[in-house]
């Protein structure tokens, strides 16, 4: 019986920049994935994180990253050219709940 082996792909973290746009209203984002087709890319938003995936031939780009403030994942724009996805996604209003304290 002969044995079959699996093309083993490399994992690899993709590089990532990200900021607030100088108006603090906008998180920006950028991933390079060189070689990688727009069609095997995977971008999950979340209202603090978000998660990439895209592979190649012969290696596979992924990584789960946590973003400094709360964001609006739902109106997320992502744009994927030569090898770079940029994204852009409002910060969500900030929410301060109080509730008065008695002093005794």
């Amino acid at each position: 019986m002969s044995e079959v082996k699996e093309e083993e792909k490399y994992l690899m973290s993709p590089e990532v920049c990200s900021w607030a746009d100088d108006e603090q209203n906008i998180y920006k984002i950028e991933i390079q994935l060189p070689g990688v087709e727009k069609e095997s890319i995977k971008l999950k938003m979340h209202d603090d994180s978000f998660f990439i995936k895209g592979e190649t031939e012969d290696t596979v780009y992924i990584g789960s990253y946590g973003v400094c403030c709360l964001i609006k994942p739902e109106e997320t724009k992502a744009i994927y050219k030569n090898g770079l996805l940029k994204i852009e996604v409002p910060f969500k209003e900030p929410e301060f709940h109080s509730i008065e304290i008695n002093i005794e």
